[in-house]
């Protein structure tokens, strides 16, 4: 039985986004251009509890993989950061108050954390399931923080009530997303195959 393989040994092309002497221009559009996606997959959500179903976490998940630890987090906080200023967020309102505020606001505030452990880990693992590993780990840090976050700011009387409309309720459309970003990022690895 042949064994899974975490690592990928040839090159990409794709992995330029990642490499530390990529020239400023290229990080800098990379971190505005996954910042601006995370923005755009805000706009997709649906509300059937507190907490939105959105896209966000795919530009999360992708900022990791494709620009690497340092610069997810940068793009995340980008995001972040444009989110005080104007209403780039699922939830309406913008600023300090709309942290303050909003039950949805750990998994925001996980968002940078997220793009850096999943960049971190896909140095080493960027084949498929490499990639996909790299993202549950991930998924596992931003439902972590989410959750804790959404049981006090929701008031919910117990953890389990938290668990499932924090986590549960997600578990599939997560893994729909961990399979189909890891998917696109091994596909451009082997398109752009050195």
């Amino acid at each position: 039985m042949a064994a899974v393989a975490l690592r990928s040994p040839r090159p990409a092309a794709a992995d330029a986004l990642r490499r530390a002497d990529a020239s400023v221009t290229t990080q800098v559009l990379g971190v505005v251009g996954f910042a601006l996606l995370a923005a755009l997959g805000a706009q997709v959500k649906i509300y059937l509890w507190e907490v939105p179903i959105t896209l966000q976490t795919v530009a999360v998940y992708g900022a990791g993989l494709f620009l690497g630890g340092r610069n997810g987090l940068f793009a995340m906080g980008l995001y972040l950061a444009a989110g005080l200023l104007f209403p780039v967020f699922a939830g309406e309102g913008h600023g300090v108050s709309y942290f303050a505020g909003s039950a949805s606001a750990g998994y925001l505030l996980a968002y940078p954390l997220v793009a850096l452990l999943v960049g971190t880990l896909s140095r080493r693992w960027n084949s498929f399931v490499g990639s996909a590993l790299s993202m549950l780990a991930g998924s596992a840090l931003l439902f972590t923080v989410g959750v804790t976050w959404l049981h006090f700011a929701a008031g919910h009387e117990t953890w389990t009530e938290s668990i499932v409309k924090g986590w549960l309720l997600f578990a599939v459309w997560d893994l729909a997303k961990v399979w189909l970003v890891a998917g696109g990022y091994a596909g451009v690895r082997r398109l752009t195959a050195e």
